[in-house]
């Protein structure tokens, strides 16, 4: 009975036992918004050989970068002039560059918090990208192992299904409520009288109303602009942005990352207005399209 007891403890312990260092503990978070991976790993056959020790992230100088998991700074400066940001995790670490750091060493820090913003100088790229790296010991491993994306949700069998995730397939969350009172289009202009394009599109809702960013992405924009009045303009990635029009308050600088959700200012009617309300647009590739067709 008694050895019995001690091969199944034996097995017990092998199942719930921690992984060894350098294993991971969970999928890592993408550090940019954007997930257009560039050159991919490529381990070098010896410790100083040739190799990509890392993945290429295609991004836009500014951009936000974020950590890929909770850790602590172990380095924040400059290797052979590209200034380069650490981050270990217990077991591996994560490095970025180049990354004009905002963190220090030492500093705790969560999954997704900011650690600085993408540089344009010493990039090994094309264009401007993030080289992510990931270390466990002296090892080189592949950050695409533990950068996944959620496919699938387990949901209960019981009671209703679940509301599909803010944003899924490209879509937009409806920034504000209230009724379209004037769709994208051509249109005669309320106070030119001239017969247009309206580039946007126009929810009725009273002055000071909050306005909500339609999906994540980096500011690119805030302040006033012309017959527009205080805008705010939001890049969700390449080619596509979305303006929030004739405000009455901005409540996000430029270049500060928001989630869909955030309140990024309150309505108004600013600019060449007749009325409280919010003028959406949506842009791609600077063209406007109908924000109705995504919301």
């Amino acid at each position: 009975m008694l050895p019995r007891l001690a091969a199944v403890l034996v097995a017990l312990l092998a199942v719930v036992a921690p992984s060894p260092a350098g294993a991971s503990s969970g999928d890592w978070s993408w550090p940019l918004d954007r997930h257009d991976v560039g050159e991919r790993f490529d381990p070098p056959d010896d410790r100083y050989g040739a190799g990509h020790r890392g993945i290429d992230l295609a991004g836009v100088v500014g951009d936000q970068v974020r950590a890929v998991a909770p850790g602590r700074v172990t380095f924040a400066g400059q290797v052979g002039g590209v200034p380069v940001v650490t981050i270990d995790h217990g077991g591996e670490r994560s490095t970025y560059q180049p990354v004009a750091a905002v963190v220090q060493v030492g500093d705790a820090i969560d999954a997704r918090q900011v650690i600085g913003t993408l540089l344009g100088e010493h990039s090994h790229c094309a264009g401007a990208c993030l080289h992510l790296g990931r270390r466990a010991g002296e090892d080189y491993l592949d950050p695409l192992e533990l950068l996944r994306e959620a496919r699938f949700v387990l949901v209960s069998p019981d009671g209703d299904p679940p509301a599909p995730p803010a944003g899924a397939a490209g879509e937009l969350d409806r920034p504000v409520g209230g009724p379209v009172t004037s769709p994208f289009g051509l249109r005669v202009h309320p106070v030119t009288g001239e017969r247009k394009l309206h580039d946007g599109t126009d929810f009725g809702v009273p002055c000071g109303t909050p306005v909500h960013a339609a999906a994540a992405g980096t500011v690119t924009a805030a302040g006033d602009a012309g017959a527009y009045g205080r805008r705010v303009t939001i890049r969700h990635g390449p080619g596509r942005e979305t303006s929030y029009a004739h405000l009455s308050v901005i409540d996000v600088p430029v270049g500060a990352g928001v989630s869909a959700g955030d309140v990024i200012g309150r309505s108004g009617t600013t600019g060449l207005s007749t009325g409280c309300h919010l003028h959406l647009m949506l842009l791609q590739d600077g063209t406007p399209v109908d924000p109705m067709s995504q919301l």
